[in-house]
């Protein structure tokens, strides 16, 4: 049986999916966020190697806390050990576990044959993908996180998936009423978005990266509050009711 590379395990998580959730942090990931709250992540170093048996012994021990969740893969980018990462999530639905998978797609390769198949064979065994957006311009997403935002969006919604969006708002980066109005009406065009979640941006990860002897990339822009927030959730649903309205009557 192969091994995944796990930064670690928490057995309570409450903000990851439906329910209560045995959550799996993956170890590596391609982005370098800016606000990225576990730089610690990235690397492939300094992980633990387990079994699927493993991480699934660990979810039994507490499973009766997990009636209305499950599991959900995280990062680090989960994609990143996308084998390990299905066989897990196989397994999980042959014992009838929720999956979940939080992920920003930027391991997809729409060109490439061989990771469609493996993309496929994945979605196959995931009830749930909680899709993180960093940036809708694709210019600004390259300098907020230095890698291009070619996701996976439309393909989930084809393919019937459905999809939690999140997107942090961070002041004087995706705090903006133009790029907040344009998120909204990309993902109203797509049917199987369930819910949404805008998050303020904290900056709770500055003792980390000190730790870790790296520079803190955002260290002079303030936290957003959750004021701000709630406001530019308002401008995103703008857009996302507005697409919805067009949508519905292109289709009479």
């Amino acid at each position: 049986m192969s091994t995944g590379i796990i930064h670690s395990t928490e057995s309570c998580g409450t903000v990851d999916g439906p329910g209560v959730r045995f959550v799996v942090f993956f170890k590596g990931c391609p982005m370098r966020c800016a606000y990225c709250h576990n730089p610690d992540t990235w690397s492939m170093e300094g992980g633990t190697e387990m079994t699927v048996d493993e991480l699934l012994k660990e979810y039994e021990t507490k499973k009766f806390f997990y009636k209305s969740g499950g599991i959900t893969a995280t990062g680090g980018e989960p994609m990143v050990q996308i084998d390990f990462l299905t066989e897990l999530f196989t397994e999980a639905h042959k014992r009838g576990i929720h999956t979940c998978l939080d992920t920003s797609g930027v391991t997809f390769r729409p060109d490439d044959p061989a990771n469609l198949m493996k993309v496929d064979k994945l979605l196959e065994v995931t009830d749930l993908v909680m899709l993180d957006i960093k940036h809708i311009n694709p210019q600004e997403h390259l300098k907020l996180c230095k890698q291009p935002n070619d996701n996976i969006l439309a393909y989930l919604d084809k393919k019937g998936i459905q999809m939690w969006i999140r997107h942090v708002v961070v002041p004087h980066i995706t705090l903006n009423k133009e790029y907040l109005y344009e998120l909204g009406l990309f993902i109203g065009k797509l049917k199987m978005v369930k819910a949404l979640d805008i998050l303020p941006y904290h900056d709770m990860a500055k003792p980390k990266y000190e730790k870790l002897g790296m520079d803190y990339p955002l260290k002079d822009i303030e936290p957003a509050t959750k004021e701000m927030a709630v406001a530019a959730r308002k401008i995103v649903l703008q857009g996302f009711k507005e697409s919805r309205i067009k949508l519905l009557q292109e289709n009479k």
